[in-house]
């Protein structure tokens, strides 16, 4: 079988199904009447009833993308009638199905109500951000839709909950309260599906699963016509991009709808986009000083502000550090040094959270974020990065986009970009795991010769 054909690369199970139109086409196109005349007699040889013998529609069936419930057993057959037998083949075609059918089944797990969740209160730093998006929200005449955007563990889901509940507190009694977990970001698993959620949307509105039309576009339509003037508020948590998020937009002004990602929305048209930075230094101290309860250790202000900017403000590193010192009482203040503080940030949960941005790059930008840690400094310019990755320009700029919509960078100027420092801690533990030693050994050679060639050209030019 030719290496063009790979159904472990298939993902969903119409990619699949793409690959088993290929292998068909590989296997010189025998018709739908000659692939079902080869299964049943493979059934036969097996001897399994005629009765269970698969009609010729059905086995056309298998060809047609939008499968609702894939029967494995009748694909795996299809596969073997093209193969010829090859039971290595079909091994492999098995293996495939299994992962596309175990993505399918995680990305159909929705975590979906019609309540907000709790979420911290008090809400520390966030008065402007927070009536920012509530006055977003509650605009007339606009489309109603806030996209919270900000690095992993920034606090969008907690500021997003906390203006929910400001809304939701002005809406009119009994007007619908939707709220999901999209996991476009989940350290494991797949993205939730759109269909899966606008499924449980409808089960919460009321409809009985006999009249859930099958398919997004349906079942969107439905969701809309159902909210349509309802002033229903809608939470989004955690897309992974515009295109999960679309089908799930209630279509009417009137419902005020909140959305978060790490990734930047600039394919929602009309939604309004607001960043969710860090934490301001006095915010950040109050963080850790109440996660880290009445302690001793909470006297001592200038030590809190210098753990608070080691941790880059960062609220989710910041609780992590400030239950740890809860919990370890024998630990002082000074313990909680740079070199300290940072591994334990990333040992408590910070990793997880920065991996999953991480991947959901490109290869490519993935590599180019952990040799942009061998920099000593933590901003770096596109003529560093190009000589870092050793590729032209173009692809480098494209790779630093990815990560700047992930926000495992941010672009302080054009071509100028800054790597938070938990960032660069991560990737400074990844560059010697997942980067060859002669490749580093390259990128930095070639950084010595673009700051030597710099030096002599400003020899010349004085």
């Amino acid at each position: 079988m030719p290496q063009v054909l790979d159904p472990g690369k298939a993902r969903t199970m119409d990619e699949f199904i793409g690959e088993l139109r290929l292998l068909k086409a590989w296997a010189g196109g025998p018709s739908i009447t000659e692939i079902t005349r080869r299964v049943h007699q493979d059934w036969r040889r097996a001897g399994r009833p005629r009765t269970e013998w698969p009609a010729r529609s059905t086995i056309g069936n298998c060809f047609l993308p939008g499968r609702r419930r894939p029967n494995p057993d009748l694909l795996l057959a299809v596969v073997r009638a093209l193969v010829g037998g090859d039971e290595a083949t079909v091994a492999l075609w098995r293996q495939a199905l299994r992962t596309v059918l175990g993505q399918a089944e995680a990305a159909a797990r929705v975590r979906a109500c019609d309540r907000l969740p709790a979420g911290p209160s008090p809400l520390l730093g966030r008065t402007r951000a927070a009536s920012a998006a509530e006055a977003a929200l509650t605009a007339a005449g606009r489309p109603g839709v806030v996209v919270l955007e900000g690095a992993a563990g920034v606090g969008k889901t907690s500021l997003a909950l906390d203006v929910a509940r400001r809304v939701a507190a002005r809406n009119s009694a009994g007007a619908p309260v939707l709220f999901a977990r999209l996991r476009g970001f989940a350290p494991t698993g797949p993205a939730a599906d759109p269909a899966a959620v606008l499924e449980t949307f409808l089960r919460l509105l009321g409809v009985t699963g006999d009249r859930i039309p099958y398919g997004v576009t349906a079942r969107a339509a439905l969701y809309r016509q159902l909210l349509a003037g309802t002033g229903a508020l809608v939470v989004l948590d955690d897309a992974a991009d515009a295109e999960q998020v679309r089908p799930l937009l209630p279509g009417d002004a009137a419902c005020p709808t909140l959305v978060t990602s790490r990734r930047t929305m600039r394919a929602l048209p009309g939604a309004t986009r607001l960043t969710v930075e860090p934490l301001a230094p006095d915010d950040s101290v109050a963080l850790l000083r109440r996660a880290a309860g009445a302690d001793p250790l909470a006297t001592d202000p200038a030590a809190l502000r210098r753990i608070a900017a080691d941790l880059g403000h960062l609220p989710l590193a910041l609780a992590l550090i400030g239950r740890h010192m809860r919990q370890h009482t024998g630990w002082s203040l000074a313990d909680y040094h740079r070199e300290a503080v940072v591994p334990l940030a990333l040992e408590e949960g910070v990793r997880a959270a920065i991996a999953a941005s991480d991947a959901r790059t490109t290869p490519e930008a993935r590599t180019l974020l952990r040799l942009l840690a061998l920099h000593p400094l933590d901003r770096t310019d596109t003529p560093l990065a190009v000589a870092l990755a050793g590729e032209c320009e173009q692809a480098v700029r494209s790779h630093l986009d990815a990560l700047c919509a992930v926000r495992l960078l941010t672009e302080t100027a054009p071509g100028r970009f800054r790597m938070p420092a938990l960032v660069r801690a991560y990737a400074g533990e990844r560059v010697g795991i997942d980067v060859p030693a002669s490749s580093i050994r390259q990128a930095l050679r070639r950084v010595r010769e673009r700051t030597e060639a710099a030096g002599a050209a400003r020899v010349l030019a004085a």
